[in-house]
């Protein structure tokens, strides 16, 4: 791969043997089905309770939901797609120089997920931005295409109020303050990551993204209209979660997993690619601040703190440890389980 990226407009008869999965580790994608039921709820309803029950049920059940009504203008989305896509269709050397594979960096284009450690790569390209406070990251940001800072800036503010109203409705379902999620994970970090998975020769032998869950506390994902690829796991089995019109992917990260004790799951999920098309996403991250303390909500633990499932620890710790592994390696909160 000597251009670096795998959007680099060369189109592979074969895909090239590093992003060749083991025979046991493929997505086997004949045995995929779509996601029947997955909970779509609709944040424009005026009844609260109701809302707050769906995503109760939503995040013990399925660990994802999608929302639609939610606030965040479509224009604004139509626009954010737009720059992505235009971004990614860029000439190669103008989107080398934000090329990296130093995950310590703010601002960097790469591709698969951790390069130089793993030893089957993705089939994927991204763009990975800080994106909170706006006025520090913002200027590191690419300036071409013209629009992007200004779209993507309004994007983030927009899903930053989406994701604090979720975080409220998450509490509430655990019978908690609906201020208890924000205030325990302090003044929170958001990135972002532009998601570009080109067409690809045999999908049948690698991933966009293989099976794994979010570090962060909460992810709110767009997803292409057009071409379908994210899949969770649930009840033991790969299921499609079809893209619906107007609507946000919510998912549970670790953190909401140790702060509901255990109830609410941090969802697997994974990114296969297509033969015909490009795919595009747009994944935002919600983060605890580094020195957050995250242990479960005192009221779910039981009197005297026993049931506690998992011990106390910062989210600097939670991150570092989650880096030093392989992307698909076991659970990294069973790390921090109480013994």
């Amino acid at each position: 791969m000597e251009t670096k990226v795998l959007s680099s407009g060369v189109r592979f008869s074969n895909l090239p043997e590093s992003y060749v999965r083991p025979e046991s580790e493929r997505p086997r994608l004949s045995e995929v089905s779509a996601c029947e039921n997955v909970p779509v709820i609709d944040l424009g309803s005026h009844d609260r309770i109701q809302i707050v029950q769906q995503v109760g049920e939503a995040c013990k059940s399925y660990g994802f939901f999608q929302v639609t009504n939610h606030g965040v203008s479509m224009e604004l989305v139509e626009k954010m797609l737009g720059v992505a896509h235009e971004f990614f269709s860029l000439p190669l050397e103008e989107k080398l120089k934000l090329y990296s594979d130093d995950p310590s960096k703010t601002m960097r284009l790469s591709t698969s997920f951790n390069v130089k450690k793993e030893k089957v790569h993705n089939w994927r390209d991204y763009l990975r931005l800080h994106c909170y406070p706006l006025d520090k990251y913002v200027p590191e940001w690419p300036s071409i295409p013209s629009s992007f800072k200004e779209v993507v800036q309004s994007y983030c503010t927009e899903v930053r109020e989406l994701g604090f109203r979720i975080q409220e409705l998450i509490s509430e379902s655990l019978g908690l303050e609906k201020d208890y999620i924000k205030s325990i994970l302090g003044e929170q970090g958001q990135h972002m990551a532009v998601n570009y998975y080109p067409q690809c020769p045999e999908p049948e032998l690698t991933y966009g993204l293989p099976g794994h869950t979010d570090p962060n506390a909460l992810t709110i994902l767009l997803q292409d209209l057009q071409v379908a690829g994210l899949q969770v796991l649930k009840d033991g089995k790969w299921v499609a979660v079809n893209p619906q019109p107007n609507a946000f992917v919510i998912n549970i990260g670790d953190q909401l997993q140790a702060l509901s004790n255990g109830m609410y799951k941090s969802v697997w999920h994974r990114a296969i690619v297509n033969a015909d098309m490009p795919r595009l996403s747009v994944a935002s991250f919600l983060c605890p601040f580094d020195d957050a303390l995250i242990s479960p909500a005192k009221g779910l633990t039981g009197e005297d703190g026993s049931g506690a499932v998992y011990r106390g620890y910062t989210y600097a710790e939670y991150y570092k440890t989650f880096w030093s592994r392989n992307l698909d390696q076991e659970h990294c909160l069973e790390l921090f389980k109480n013994h």
